[in-house]
């Protein structure tokens, strides 16, 4: 599994999800639990993870939706 995505919006982790699953790329959010360490503050980031395989395919996709992939 390799980190596609970071960030600290909950809305934004949703939406690349919906995206990659109605391509047929599995993906797996990881992370999105620690808001019980944090105390809901959203100050730990949220990471999606994809397959290696799928990783340029899946880039692509966010790409094409302006989805910025950070640097």
């Amino acid at each position: 599994m390799r980190e596609l995505i970071r960030t600290n919006d909950p809305t934004l982790v949703a939406f690349v999800t919906a995206l990659l699953q109605g391509e047929g790329i599995d993906c797996f959010p990881v992370d999105v639990h620690m808001s019980v360490l944090e105390g809901s503050i959203g100050i730990l980031p949220r990471r999606v993870l994809v397959r290696s395989t799928d990783l340029f395919r899946a880039r692509a996709i966010l790409i094409d939706n302006e989805i910025d992939l950070g640097a």
